[in-house]
Parts: structure tokens; sequence; C-alpha cells
């Protein structure tokens, strides 16, 4: 594309967005003495680790960018896959992390493009001179497919002054125990050599100047395109902004079609968009987070790999989407879980699997690499794929229940799917009652959990309503006999009458979040009395103010230290089905206002110092923004 067809592109192709992106403190003041003036001017140290991260990816993989626009996580080929950039669990100087630095460093500022993945980082001096760096992986329509590269781009412009950066591109392999064996140049290319995979940095800055990291002044653009090592055809310049224009064409388009609520747009937007990167697309998989081994709390060994496919959290994520009319990730998604079930032959189903369908995830540990801000281990893999945990035959049923009801899909289920999921269900009525491992992944306590149990009735009810919308009464009859019978157990079993409140197990007397679960899915109506005394049980024993923790029990760790993001968004909702709705959104702006700058939420909060915690960003809290927004919002008819 010419610069002259740029030019002209309609506004919903890139807008004015190109021209104006550096928002509007683009032309401060610079301080001329300042920047002229001897002294000691350095490089800083690199930040921190932090989950005041911004994020960019395009449905195959992802990379996470710090405050001061350095990528300090990144994995290749897939979300799953070697963190190239590791510096988020590696704090050392032989970190994998890629810095564009300002020499003189004094502030930054950063910021997404409105309604869209491409995320735009200032850096400023003492003396005031500045950049503006523009990160983002291309993903846009063309020769009828998605096109989205392994590929990460960084455009480069000064917006004030004449400022002086430098370049450091330093990707790891193996889990960071490998520097490239070899790095080769070309014109205007720079090839990184690893054990398994070639990596490629295509630029038209000074390749002298990046392999040596020297400093030097940034008069112009310059385009930075890293990935894996294929040969690009077209101009570097001209590439990166074609892509850029694409990329932001793409993202405006799509969240132009959410139907979004009145009130809190904006972190509804934020939130669609970030689950949408957690998607994917080559096999339809949702990643429960992009990251591993941030710890739950701090110290506290709580560290898990969260870079697969729960269907428990996809089931989530797809309903969240829909509730914006987003059904193209519902789409993909149950191209994965079908086959998940088909191949399952009707007997056992993981809780989790591998995003490209694997079964096995053996956990390991990552000697090398010191974990976040030191606080290893660093897992890779995750145990829980060996789990009985029986609520996820409910939340199969639950995720592909929709495809058999919505007319807007392509490829609608029907009577010949229609016995694949019976199969599922048929697991749920075998396990119902029996002890697992619950929903929050015990590892060495096994009982018969309320949620697992509502899991399976919420089975069998959906299957029930999906054989009358085919016309097969007799086997609507089995599945709601089935649903009755369940229901009548789970209310009578699950209660504690000493506590008022349903129970997180049969017959058992502590209490548990997921239990809040009844009403979401549609097991007791919430002006149930019952339900409200579990309300008031749960805050007076699991809530830190306005935060809620999952479980009052010990687990194999001792008791949580954190609030768990989406069980305060549980209690949110609840509140406001119970009539509670102005404490409801009291509790919704504290974790609004628990978000990192760029929106974004990780899995736990700390309740005394509002600090973040878990692995980012996760698709269960980002869920929980869209459904209390939809839940508090008032109508668009309010204000037109």
């Amino acid at each position: 594309m010419s610069e002259q067809q740029l030019m002209e592109a309609p506004e919903d192709r890139a807008g004015e967005a190109l021209a104006g992106a550096a928002g509007p403190d683009d032309k401060a003041p610079v301080d001329a003495k300042a920047a002229a003036a001897p002294g000691t001017r350095g490089f800083a140290p690199p930040a921190e680790p932090s989950l005041n991260v911004g994020v960019i990816g395009n449905c195959a993989y992802s990379a996470l960018i710090d405050a001061r626009g350095r990528a300090v996580w990144c994995c290749l080929p897939r979300f799953d896959g070697d963190p190239v950039f590791n510096a988020l669990l590696h704090p050392g100087e032989d970190a994998g992390a890629w810095a564009i630095e300002i020499e003189d460093f004094a502030s930054s500022k950063q910021w997404y493009e409105p309604n869209t993945a491409v995320l735009r980082t200032q850096l400023f001096d003492s003396a005031g001179q500045g950049i503006e760096i523009t990160d983002f992986a291309p993903r846009f329509y063309s020769r009828s497919r998605y096109f989205r590269p392994l590929m990460m781009v960084r455009r480069v412009r000064p917006i004030a002054g004449a400022p002086r950066v430098r370049v450091s591109l330093d990707p790891r392999f193996q889990w960071g125990a490998v520097a490239p064996e070899e790095v080769t140049r070309g014109s205007n290319h720079i090839r990184y050599v690893g054990p398994d995979v070639t990596l490629r940095l295509n630029t038209d800055a000074s390749i002298s100047h990046i392999l040596a990291r020297q400093p030097f002044v940034i008069s112009r653009e310059y385009n930075f395109m890293f990935g894996v090592d294929e040969t690009l055809l077209d101009g570097i310049a001209d590439t990166a902004r074609k892509f850029e224009q694409e990329t932001i064409s793409y993202w405006r388009t799509w969240s132009k079609r959410l139907a979004i609520p009145f009130e809190y747009q904006e972190a509804v937007i934020r939130a669609a968009i970030t689950l949408k990167l957690s998607l994917y697309e080559d096999t339809g998989a949702i990643v429960a987070a992009m990251t591993t081994s941030i710890p739950e709390a701090p110290g506290s060994q709580r560290n898990w790999d969260y870079r697969y496919c729960w269907l428990r959290d996809a089931f989530f994520v797809v309903r969240a989407l829909n509730s914006l009319s987003e059904v193209g990730t519902m789409e993909d998604y149950l191209r994965w879980l079908g086959n998940v079930v088909i191949g399952s032959h009707g007997e056992h189903i993981q809780p989790l699997y591998g995003i490209g369908l694997e079964r096995e995830l053996p956990e390991s540990f990552v000697e090398g690499l010191p974990g976040y801000r030191g606080m290893g281990p660093v897992r890779v893999g995750n145990q829980a794929q060996e789990h009985f945990q029986h609520d996820v035959y409910g939340n199969i049923v639950l995720g592909a229940a929709q495809a058999f009801h919505d007319h807007r899909l392509l490829s609608r289920a029907g009577a010949a799917e229609f016995p694949h999921l019976e199969a599922v269900g048929e697991q749920a009525v075998r396990v119902y009652g029996t002890p697992d491992a619950g929903m929050w992944e015990l590892r060495t306590r096994a009982r018969v959990h309320t949620s697992s149990a509502l899991m399976s009735w919420a089975a069998c009810d959906r299957l029930s309503k999906i054989a009358r919308a085919l016309n097969l009464p007799e086997r609507a009859a089995y599945w709601h006999g089935h649903a009755s019978r369940m229901k009548e157990e789970i209310l009578a079993k699950s209660w504690c009458e000493e506590r008022q409140a349903f129970a997180e197990s049969f017959g058992g007397h502590e209490l548990d979040a997921s239990i809040l679960l009844m009403v979401e899915v549609g097991l007791i109506d919430a002006r149930d009395p019952r339900f409200i005394s579990t309300v008031d049980a749960m805050e007076k024993s699991l809530c830190d103010g306005p935060y809620m923790r999952r479980y009052e029990a010990a687990d194999d760790f001792g008791k949580p230290e954190t609030a768990f993001n989406i069980c305060t968004f549980w209690r949110i909702d609840a509140l406001a089905k119970i009539g509670r709705k102005a404490e409801a959104r009291q509790i919704f702006e504290t974790m609004l206002a628990a978000r990192n700058p760029l929106g974004l939420l990780s899995e736990d909060t700390h309740p005394v110092t509002g600090e973040m915690w878990g692995n980012f960003p996760q698709t269960y809290s980002m869920v929980g923004i869209i459904n209390a927004a939809v839940r508090l919002s008032a109508p668009w008819d309010s204000c037109i």
C-alpha cells in the first residue's frame, strides 16, 4: 500500500489514529538548556517486575509490555510455548526482554488506542524530550482468512526534542537457559538462532547500533518487526504502517459490533478485547491466563501454570462475550469443545486440556528462573489435568447449549450432535454425589462438593431444554427427571442449619463462594430466604471489606491470604439480584479501581495493599467486569 493510499484510506480503516495517536501531551515543552547540559546521563535500570503491564496479541500469541515499554513476557509459538521474553519471572541481567529505552529517563505514560489492542507508550527524559512507542500484534482479515502472524511490531517516533534511545533485544530459549547460539545480520535484519527456532528482527534502524546496544538520536520514525524467521516481502516502513492501520481497523470494527451496556463502557470494551486475545484461534481453545507462576499471594508458593484451557473458565468467557452479542469466540470454542467431547467417547473428561487438545500436561519446575520478584517456584504444566473435577460435565453442556438454540450461528448443533452431549450428561449423572477435588482443585482433599453437584444438575436441566427444542419429548422427560431429583437433594444435603447457609459440601459446615453460582445457573431463585441468608453468612465469614475469598477452610498451603476476584464479582451479582444494588455498585467501583492503569485484572487482589496477584490477565476476572457492568448498568433508554 502506497503512502498516498494510506492517506486516502477511509476513517473506519484507521481514522486519524496514525496522525494523532500521541495524545494531548505530545507537544510538551522541551527544556533546551537541560537537554544540552553536560552531566551524568545514562540509562535507568529496568523497572521491577509488576503486573502494571499491557497485553498485545492477535489470537495466535501474546506479549506483555511494562510501563516503560519493555517487553517482559512472550511465549512462542503459542501461549503455552517457550517464553522468549521471560523478564516477568527473571529480574536478573540475563533475562529475556526487549527494551526501547530513552536516555536520562524521567517519566512515562501508557494507554491503548481506544477500542483496540494497540498499545502506546510515551517515554520522557528530564529535559522533556520524548518518544512514543506503538506496540501491536498484526490481526486483520486478508485473503479469506484472519492474518495473525507470529510477529510483534514496534513503531517508534520522536514527539519532543531530539532524544537518544537504546534498543536492547535479548531473546532467550528453553526457559531462559539458552542464549541465541548464533546471531547473524543482513542489510536490514538480525537473526537469532536458537536450538529449536530461529527468530528474526526486520528493522529500518541501524543494525550496528542494535547489535552494539549503541545509543542513537531518534530524529525520525523507526520500525521494528520481530518474530519467526520469515522473509519480509515489502518495505519495512510501508509494511509496519499498513499493519498498524489494518489492525486498528479490525479492532475498531470488532468493538463497534459489541452490544455494550450504557454505563462502564470503556471497562467492558477493554475486558471484551482482553478475553478475545485469550482465544487461541488455531484450535478454538481459550487460555485461563497468559502467564505461569505469578503467586496468588506473596511468598505463598501458590504458583500455577494457567496457559491452558479449563472447560470451566472457557464457559464463563463464552457466556460473558455472548452477553455482548459477540458469538465468534463461541463458534471457535465450540470447535475445540466438540473435539474434546467426541474424543472422550463418553468416558472421563479432564478439567483442562492443552490448547492443542493435549491430554498430558505434566507439572515440572524450571530451576533457572527465580520467579516473579524472586518468589518461585516456576511451574510448567498443571497437575490438575489428573484431577477428577465433576463440575466439568455441567460446564461442557452449559458451554454447548447455545449452539442448539442460537439461529445466528452458521453451524448450529442439532439431532446429530445431541447424542454426543447426552454422553456427557450420562457422565454427569454417574459422578453426581461422589467426592472430587472441586472447582478449586484441592490437591489433598476430596469431598462431595456442592458446586460439582450443582453442575451435574445444570447438565441435566439444559439437556432437557435442548431435547424439547429438538422435539424429543422422551429424552426431555428423561433429563428432567434426573434434574428434579438432583435439585431436591442438593438443596437438602448442602443446607447447614447451624450456619443458616448452603455449605461447600454435602453434610458440610464450611462456606464456599462457589455456592453463589446456585442462582447464576438457575437452581434457586435469588429471593429465596435460604439464598439470602447464605449471602449474609458468606459476607461475615469470607469477606474482607469489599473483597471475597474463595473458602473458609485451610487447603494444601494453609488459609488463602488474598481475595479471589471472580468471587468478589459473584458477590456483586448476588447482591444485585437480591435487591442490594447500591451496595453492589459500590463494590464494583472498588474492583474497577483495583485494575491496573490499562484496565486489566489478575486473579487475586490483596485486601490490605490492593495489589494484584496471581496469573495475568485472568479471564475469570475480566468476565466478572463484563457481567457486573451488564447487571448494574442503567438502560440505554435512560439517556436517549
